[in-house]
């Protein structure tokens, strides 16, 4: 099987937001929900030396996160409905609108804060990679929108060969190992490891609502 997944280049990202916007809009999606999000991760001090000077190691970064498409994903493995399907040609991962019935297991499980529960329509919702677009030979909305060309999409193993020096993840992502996310990300200088503690989420109450 063929895995599909995101080739993210935090060294161009601005955090300009393009990504996100694009696919609200192709996805019609109302202002509290959002299937790619832009982290703004941020940390560091200012150092006084006595003297009249200032030493600083204050670092901001941003990480544009959809869904990961992972190869062992736990919002498939939680949910009671088995609603999450992961396509078989593929790798993507999507909601059955049909199974689904909006008990947001997946919500809970998943380390990426991905599915959300649209209680308009009373289920889950997720990236799916745009399938559509993909089964017409198409990148993802995401990809096409973005203006600094951060992102790319197709085999993931293509794209970790055709990027050197890569990871599975970056600070505010969990560590990669539970799930194996489809991911490749090129880390800027100032990414920190997976599970970092000396920054914090500068925008948490933005991506928490979408």
């Amino acid at each position: 099987m063929t895995q599909y997944g995101f080739y993210f280049d935090s060294t161009r990202c601005t955090g300009c937001r393009t990504c996100e916007m694009a696919c609200k809009d192709y996805k019609d999606l109302p202002a509290n929900i959002a299937y790619r999000r832009v982290y703004d991760y941020e940390g560091g001090s200012w150092t006084d030396a006595g003297d009249g000077t200032f030493t600083s190691d204050t670092y901001a970064y941003h990480v544009s996160l959809g869904c990961q498409h992972c190869e062992k994903p736990a919002c498939m493995a939680k949910c009671p409905q088995g609603a999450i399907v992961k396509d078989p040609e593929n790798g993507l991962v999507h909601i059955d609108d049909e199974k689904c019935t909006g008990v947001g297991a997946c919500v809970e499980t998943c380390p990426y804060n991905v599915p959300i529960v649209n209680k308009e329509i009373g289920r889950g919702v997720k990236c799916d990679g745009c399938a559509d677009r993909v089964a017409e030979g198409k990148s993802p909305i995401c990809v096409e929108a973005c203006p600094l060309r951060a992102l790319e999409f197709g085999d993931i193993e293509e794209l970790r060969a055709k990027h050197q020096g890569t990871v599975a993840g970056i600070a505010p992502m969990p560590s990669p190992d539970t799930t194996n996310p489809s991911i490749a990300i090129l880390p800027c200088p100032a990414a920190k490891e997976p599970g970092d503690k000396t920054g914090a989420i500068a925008n948490e109450k933005e991506v928490t609502l979408a």
